[in-house]
């Protein structure tokens, strides 16, 4: 079974959306928190989502320089790919998606996103809104509300793809349509669509309109 939907553009989040980068978000982090004598579990809890930046200001010990300790974290990122792969599926559908339909909108950095997207294999769109793009870091919906406005489409006419709270919290504020990749339970996930990946999935152009059909059905409930 599936659903379809109309949207004019689909705006992905990255990291656990497109590109499974788990192996290398925990090492990074994992070194941080050894680094600053800190619990890496309670790191790793609170960083997925947010901007580098943001997770470094909530968990660095006082004293601590946070833009030199978030530029050293951005660059052990950047030279740490290994393990990074696409979700099955996501190839496909990417390929599919006419060109100035889709953006890539994530608490990554440009530098960092360019990489695990060629590490996973994937595509880059020619629209992305990374990390330093955006003045307030999700959940505010800045990201999605630029996206949206860079390919010159209402945002209510979109389609959200998420796998963090954060995250889901931005696309919805944002207007957007939001479906959740993954098994995220929070607050945000309850009553919308789900898909484990992008298997089965499909993308029409009709001229007017992106005809996406997905491997999932339609909450019984519609969030207020």
């Amino acid at each position: 079974m599936g659903i379809t939907v109309t949207a004019q553009a689909l705006l992905f989040d990255m990291d656990g959306t497109l590109v499974d980068s788990t192996a290398a978000v925990e090492r990074t982090w994992r070194r941080f928190a050894a680094r600053h004598g800190l619990d890496p579990a309670a790191v790793l809890a609170g960083a997925h989502g947010q901007r580098t930046a943001e997770t470094v200001a909530a968990h660095a010990p006082p004293g601590t320089d946070t833009a030199a300790e978030t530029a050293w974290l951005v660059a052990q990122d950047i030279a740490d790919t290994s393990g990074t792969v696409a979700l099955p599926g996501a190839a496909e559908l990417l390929a599919a998606l006419p060109h100035g339909r889709w953006a890539l909108v994530t608490s990554a950095g440009r530098e960092l996103a360019e990489r695990r997207m060629a590490a996973a294999g994937l595509p880059l769109p020619e629209v992305i809104v990374a990390a330093e793009d955006v003045r307030r870091g999700k959940p505010d919906p800045e990201g999605y509300l630029a996206a949206a406005g860079r390919l010159g489409v209402d945002p209510r006419a979109t389609v959200v793809f998420e796998d963090a709270e954060l995250g889901l919290r931005a696309g919805r504020a944002a207007g957007g349509w939001t479906v959740v990749v993954g098994p995220h339970g929070g607050r945000a996930a309850r009553c919308r669509p789900r898909i484990t990946d992008y298997r089965g999935a499909a993308c029409a152009d009709s001229g007017d309109a992106l005809r996406l059909t997905l491997p999932t059905r339609l909450p019984s409930m519609v969030p207020a």
